[in-house]
């Protein structure tokens, strides 16, 4: 769909932001990056890039050209509210909603969104992580515009496929279909296929036919929660609960009494593997999900040797491919390595192939059952 450029002054475009939002899921713990992501800080709390932005922060700076700060909703564990309020000060306070349980992203897409329908009737809102990178942030701007306005004016739900680069086994992929007329990069849903063996995914970047699913959604408030009522039931019931209580002071009481109850299921299995009238809009923006170590090291720049540090002192010998993530008082000597994770995080220090990362939430469940929390 073309986006005609509407003057910041015109009163169209005000209106259009005013029932626009975004809810970004910031519950997780990140273990595939332990042990610099740890319980008590995981990842989208962390400025990986130097930047003094955790990847939170950019993530909301990101959306503030597309909706104003007082529509911006963060849905995180409570015992992160006190990292998000620090780390956004602007934001309303009203606007971090505190999940009492980990429930996954359909149950904290299902509050936001019964939340925002109290609000707002005529809302349309972005579903976004709050740890992915985009490097093409113009892009990303027209393209979310574009999906707002495409399910402003249709009953759809949508997400962002991201034009593959290589046949990555860590992401979930979706089939295109047919192209819906008159909307640039917007195409049915055919199929979606969850993080296929490395043959797979190969046939599936040849193809052409399928994307990367970003886990970024957009569509209507009332669109969502009608998809929660036919495809997932069981959520949906726990909500309703809750009708005339969202956007009060007895919300939270009520999550907080009802929520650990919902099922926890994905919002793709719950309700985007379901629905027919689920849309895709393909982009490239430069974007990663960050999700692994190996992603933060295709991703950054790398020295002669193909090297990554990460603020840190590093002399290598004979050694090429590897990811360094240390303190910055801290000098690693390294001899003849190559493609390994190097991370030391206090007490916790990880050596392991970059081939092999996948185990490291493996390793994350073996070092709890050995050492309960003191090391997560």
């Amino acid at each position: 769909m073309t986006t005609t450029s509407i003057p910041e002054n015109n009163p169209i475009l005000n209106s259009r932001r005013q029932h626009r939002y975004c809810v970004i899921m910031c519950g997780g713990i990140g273990s595939r990056f332990w042990p610099y992501s740890r319980e008590e800080r995981p990842k989208q709390f962390l400025d990986f890039f130097g930047t003094g932005r955790s990847l939170l922060a950019m993530t909301v700076d990101r959306f503030l050209p597309i909706v104003p700060i007082e529509n911006i909703i963060i849905v995180t564990n409570s015992r992160y509210a006190p990292l998000v309020a620090k780390q956004l000060p602007d934001l309303p306070a009203e606007n971090i909603l505190l999940e009492p349980a980990r429930r996954n992203t359909a149950p904290c897409i299902a509050w936001a969104s019964y939340h925002i329908l109290a609000r707002d009737p005529e809302a349309s809102i972005v579903v976004a992580p709050s740890d992915h990178l985009i490097m093409r942030e113009r892009e990303f701007e027209q393209a979310i515009t574009s999906g707002l306005d495409f399910v402003e004016n249709q009953d759809a739900l949508l997400t962002l496929g991201i034009k593959p680069t290589r046949p990555e086994t860590g992401y979930g992929y979706i089939q295109v279909g047919q192209a819906v007329q008159g909307c640039n990069n917007i195409l049915k849903v055919k199929t979606f296929t969850e993080k296929p063996d490395r043959d797979l995914a190969r046939v599936f970047v040849e193809s052409r036919e399928f994307f990367w699913n970003s886990g970024i959604f957009i569509w209507r408030a009332n669109t969502i929660v009608s998809a929660l009522h036919r495809h997932a039931p069981e959520v949906a019931a726990v909500m309703e609960h809750g009708i005339g209580l969202f956007n009060t002071p007895a919300e939270k009481s009520f999550i907080d009494e009802n929520f650990p109850s919902c099922q926890a299921i994905s919002i793709d299995y719950a309700v985007m593997e379901k629905a027919s009238n689920v849309y895709v809009e393909c982009v490239d923006l430069g974007w990663s999900d960050l999700g692994t170590w190996g992603s933060l090291y295709e991703i950054s720049p790398k020295n002669r040797d193909a090297n990554v540090t990460q603020n840190c002192a590093v002399m290598a010998y004979n050694s090429t491919g590897n990811i360094f993530a240390l303190p910055s008082d801290k000098l690693v000597v390294v001899d003849s390595l190559k493609d390994y994770i190097i991370a030391d995080s206090g007490d916790v220090l990880l050596i392991c192939p970059k081939s092999e990362e996948q185990r490291i939430k493996l390793m994350v469940n073996d070092v709890k059952a050995a050492h309960g929390d003191r090391y997560l």
